[in-house]
């Protein structure tokens, strides 16, 4: 038997190409919130400003909403 948890945190995801960078956890709630992401987005870029100038395309940001599934014994 199986469940599947939702919780209020979705998660800001930064790849470079096909490559995942980092994951940043985020609040549901916030995201409707004026330049929210665009924080988290500038402080990656920053954080990473050698990576993404060696690399010829620019970062691609996802938000996406994590499942949790946990299988119980029954």
């Amino acid at each position: 038997m199986y469940f599947v948890f939702k919780s209020n945190t979705m998660k800001l995801m930064m790849y470079l190409g096909n490559d995942l960078i980092e994951s940043v956890d985020v609040e549901k709630s916030s995201l409707s919130k004026p330049g929210f992401l665009g924080r988290y987005k500038r402080a990656l870029k920053e954080k990473y400003k050698e990576m993404i100038t060696a690399n010829a395309e620019p970062p691609e940001f996802f938000v996406i909403q994590p499942e949790q599934t946990q299988a119980l014994n029954a």
